[in-house]
C-alpha cells in the first residue's frame, strides 16, 4: 500500500491559519445523547476503506434506526485541510478515521472537534483500550481517541547487507557507533550508494522520520515540548543531531529526494518505516527489521509511533450513535480485523497477546506488534505545524546542509519552538 504521513504535505498549515476561525461549538445537550443516522469520513487507502464498509455493514445490520454512511475524506491537498474547511463551513462528519495528532490542537481552538472525556465512560474506555494515552490529550481532555500507529522502525535489504559483509540476522547496529560503521560498509563495498535515505526534503513532519524517532529512544519517551517547553537542547538532542550529521557529512545519506522508491530500486539499503511498507516489498525486497539506534546500544527503545487517530466533530448532531459507533468500530473484533487488513497496529494494550494467531501467521509483523508497546507520540501543543516547521528549518540548514554547527540548530531551533508554543 501507499503511506500517507500524518498531514504529509504542507498545505496542512492551512489547519493554522483558520483556527481563528469559529467553527461548530460545544455542542448542545440533546446533540450529546442524540441518536439518529450519522456520516463518517475514512482515509483513501484502499484497505482502510475495505475495513470501514464491512464495519458499517455490520453496525447497519443491528440498528436500522441508526444507519452510518461513509465516505473518504473529500479530495483536497490534504485530509486536514478538507477537515478544517469542513469544520469552518459546519459540515464536518460525525467521526473522521484519519485524525494527525499534530492537527488537533488547532481544531480545539476552532471549536471543532468534542471533548471525549466529557462523555460518561470515554476516558475510561479510551485507558482500557490503549493504556497510558498522555500524550493524546490536550488541554487536559481527550479530543481524539489513540486509534493505530506504524511504529517507526530501521528496515533493511537483507541481500544488500549480505553483499556488504553484514550479517543480516545480527548487523550489530543497535549503536551509533555500530550504525554507522555498518553504514560505511554498505558505501564502501559498493552493495548501495546509501546507506539510508530518509527525506531531506523541509516539509514540517519529516522530522518525525529521523531526528524525532531516535530522540524519543535516546530519552526514553521524551516528547519534542514537554511542560510548555523544548526539551531537545540537551545532550540527547546534541547526541542525535551529531549522529545524522555524520551520516550526511559523510555521503552516506543523499542530500537530495529520491525520484523513485529506493528501496526497491536498491539504491539504498535502509529506510525508517512503519509495517505499512511490508507489503510494498513484498515481492521486491527480502527485508529485515531492527530497533532505530541509540548512543549505547539499549535494549527495547522507544519510536515514534506515527499514529492516526479518530476524532468526533461537534458539528455532529447525533453524538450518542457517533460515540456508541466509535466503541463498535475499535472493539477488539473489529480492530483485528483493521489488523488484518492494513497490518497497522491498533493501539491496544497487549497487542502481541491479543492477536496471538495473526502474528504467528505474519512473522514479519512481529517485530512491529513489540514495538508498538514502546512509543512516543507528537505532543499536543498550540501552534503545533509552525513550531515542527520552525525545527525542520533549523535541523534541515546544520545537520543536513551543514550551515552551521549541531549546537546552533538545537538552540536556535529551541528558541523558536519555545516563542510559538508560549505565545
Amino acid at each position: 500500500m501507499k503511506h500517507i504521513r500524518p498531514a504529509a504535505v504542507a498545505a496542512v498549515a492551512a489547519v493554522a491559519l483558520a483556527a481563528g476561525c469559529s467553527g461548530g461549538g460545544g455542542g448542545s445537550d440533546e446533540e450529546a445523547s442524540g441518536t439518529g443516522p450519522i456520516e463518517i469520513w475514512l482515509s483513501n487507502n484502499e484497505q482502510e476503506v475495505g475495513w470501514g464498509k464491512e464495519v458499517v455493514k455490520a453496525w447497519n445490520a443491528e440498528h436500522p434506526d441508526e444507519k452510518v454512511t461513509a465516505q473518504e475524506i473529500p479530495a483536497g491537498s490534504s485530509s486536514e485541510e478538507a477537515i478544517t474547511a469542513a469544520i469552518t463551513a459546519g459540515t464536518a462528519p460525525c467521526l473522521v478515521y484519519n485524525i494527525s495528532s499534530a492537527a488537533v490542537p488547532d481544531w480545539v481552538r476552532q471549536g471543532g472537534l468534542v471533548n471525549l472525556s466529557d462523555i460518561d465512560g470515554g476516558t475510561d474506555y479510551i485507558a482500557q483500550r490503549s493504556g497510558d494515552s498522555d500524550v493524546y490529550q490536550t488541554d487536559g481532555g481527550f479530543y481524539q481517541l489513540p486509534w493505530k500507529s506504524n511504529p517507526v522502525m530501521v528496515m533493511y535489504n537483507k541481500k544488500l547487507f549480505t553483499k556488504a559483509g553484514l550479517d543480516p540476522a545480527d548487523p550489530g547496529m543497535e549503536t551509533y557507533d555500530g550504525f554507522l560503521d555498518g553504514a560505511r560498509k554498505i558505501v564502501d563495498s559498493g552493495a548501495a550508494k546509501s546507506a539510508i535515505w530518509p527525506s531531506p526534503t523541509n516539509e514540517f513532519f519529516q522530522p518525525w522520520f529521523d531526528f524525532y524517532p531516535l530522540y524519543l529512544a535516546e530519552t526514553d519517551g521524551t516528547s519534542l515540548v514537554e511542560d510548555g517547553a523544548a526539551t531537545f537542547d540537551d545532550d540527547a538532542g546534541r547526541a542525535v543531531g551529531d549522529f545524522w550529521a555524520t551520516i550526511y557529512s559523510e555521503g552516506l545519506a543523499p542530500k537530495e529526494a529520491s525520484t523513485d522508491d529506493a528501496m526497491s530500486a536498491g539504491t539504498t539499503a535502509m529506510q525508517l518505516a512503519g509495517p505499512w511498507a511490508i507489503a510494498s516489498y513484498a515481492d521486491t525486497v527480502d527485508v529485515g527489521f531492527m530497533p532505530v539506534p541509540t548512543s549505547d546500544g539499549r535494549a527495547d527503545p522507544v519510536t515514534f509511533a506515527d499514529s492516526k487517530n479518530v476524532s468526533m466533530f461537534t458539528s455532529c448532531k447525533n453524538q450518542g450513535t457517533a460515540w456508541e459507533f466509535l466503541k463498535f468500530s475499535t472493539s477488539e473484533e473489529n480492530d483485528g480485523k483493521l489488523l488484518e487488513a492494513t497490518g497497522q497496529m491498533p493501539l491496544r494494550q497487549d497487542l502481541a497477546a491479543t492477536y496471538a494467531d495473526y502474528f504467528k501467521a505474519n512473522p514479519d509483523y512481529q517485530a512491529f506488534a513489540a514495538q508498538a508497546e514502546r512509543t512516543g507520540d507528537v505532543p499536543s501543543i498550540p501552534n503545533s505545524v509552525e513550531a515542527w516547521q520552525a525545527f525542520r528549518d533549523a535541523y534541515s540548514s546544520a545537520v543536513i546542509f551543514g550551515k552551521g554547527s549541531v549546537d546552533e540548530f538545537l538552540t536556535k531551533a529551541a528558541d523558536s519552538v519555545d516563542g510559538l508554543v508560549q505565545g
